[in-house]
C-alpha cells in the first residue's frame, strides 16, 4: 500500500478479515496508517528506490493517492509487481486533460474542455461555449478546491496563467448538485457498483455524503451506474473507483472527475453496505 493517509488506515481493519497482509510506504512513522499497520517503510513516494524497498516480495501494489510518477510504476511492472490500478489507468486520475480526452473517446459524457495556453486561447474557448464564465483548471496537481479557478474573463485568470502550469479550461455546469458513483471490478471482470450518492460540497471539500441520493431520477441514477462500468471496463478496471458526477438542471449527467481508488464519499459503505468500498477494493486488487 503505497502511501499513509485516511484510505490505507480503513482498508487494514477488512485486509485483516480476509486474511491479507499488508505493508505500508508511509510519509512519516506518525501517519494516519501507520499507526495501525505495524508493517510499514518510511520514504518517499517519488523515489524509485524507496518504491522498491517498499514492495519488495508483494506480488501487489495498490495505493492510497494518485500521485506515484508513472514512470516509476512502470518500473516495478517490468520487475513483476501488479500495480493495481496500473501506470496508464493513474494517468487519468493525475492528468485532467488525458481524463477528458479519453472520456470523450469512450463515449463518457462531460463538460466541454481544452488546454489552454495563454488568454487569447482562453478567449477563443469561452466563445465555443456560450462566452464567460468558464473553469480554469491546473491539469496536475490540483485537489480539493485547489487549482481551480472560475473567471469572468481573461483577465481573472492571470493568477492561474502565472502559475506555469499546463491549465484546462472547461465550460461552467449549470448542475443541480454533485453525485458519485462507487464501482469495482476484479481481474475476471466481475463488477459491482454501489448506490449512487449525493455529495454536498464546502468550500471545494466534501462534507457530506447522503446514500443513496434522495429523489434521484431512476433513468439518471442508471445512466451513472452505466457510466461507473464503462470507466471501470475500459481504464484498467481491476480495483475499486469512484467517478464524480454533476446531475445538471436540465436532466442529465456528466463526469466531473475520476479518483482510481476508494473516496471520501464511499466512506458510508463501512457502515452502510454489506461489503464496504475498502474491502471491495482489496478483493479487486
Amino acid at each position: 500500500m503505497i502511501g499513509g493517509g485516511q484510505l490505507a488506515r480503513m482498508m487494514q481493519p477488512p485486509a485483516i478479515a480476509l486474511g491479507l497482509h499488508l505493508r505500508l510506504l508511509a510519509e512519516g512513522p506518525d501517519v494516519s496508517a501507520a499507526q495501525v499497520i505495524p508493517d510499514h517503510v518510511v520514504g518517499d513516494h517519488t523515489v524509485l528506490a524507496d518504491l522498491r524497498t517498499a514492495v519488495a516480495d508483494a506480488p501487489v501494489v495498490t495505493f492510497d493517492h494518485e500521485h506515484v510518477p508513472s514512470e516509476h510504476l512502470e518500473a516495478l511492472a517490468a520487475e513483476g509487481h501488479a500495480c493495481r490500478p496500473g501506470p496508464h489507468a493513474l494517468l487519468f486520475a493525475q492528468d485532467k486533460a488525458l481524463m477528458r480526452e479519453r472520456m470523450h473517446e469512450i463515449g463518457v459524457p462531460g463538460p466541454a474542455a481544452a488546454v489552454v495556453a495563454d488568454p487569447a486561447a482562453l478567449d477563443a474557448f469561452a466563445a465555443t461555449v456560450g462566452g464567460y464564465p468558464v473553469v480554469v483548471k491546473t491539469t496536475r496537481g490540483g485537489y480539493d478546491g485547489k487549482g481551480v479557478w472560475f473567471v469572468h474573463s481573461a483577465a481573472e485568470a492571470a493568477e492561474a496563467f502565472a502559475s506555469g502550469r499546463v491549465l484546462l479550461a472547461e465550460e461552467r455546469v449549470d448542475f443541480r448538485r454533485e453525485l458519485s458513483a462507487q464501482v469495482a471490478r476484479n481481474p475476471s471482470g466481475q463488477t459491482e457498483v454501489y448506490p449512487v450518492v449525493e455529495s454536498r460540497q464546502k468550500d471545494g471539500i466534501c462534507k457530506e455524503v447522503i446514500a443513496p441520493a434522495p429523489d434521484l431520477d431512476p433513468a439518471l441514477a442508471a445512466q451513472a451506474r452505466e457510466i461507473a462500468v464503462r470507466v471501470a471496463t475500459e481504464l484498467d478496471g481491476e480495483h475499486a473507483r469512484d467517478v464524480e458526477l454533476f446531475e445538471t438542471a436540465d436532466g442529465r449527467v456528466l463526469v466531473n472527475e475520476l479518483a482510481m481508488r476508494p473516496h471520501n464519499t464511499g466512506h458510508w459503505s463501512i457502515d452502510g453496505a454489506v461489503t464496504s468500498q475498502f474491502e471491495n477494493h482489496l478483493r479487486a486488487v
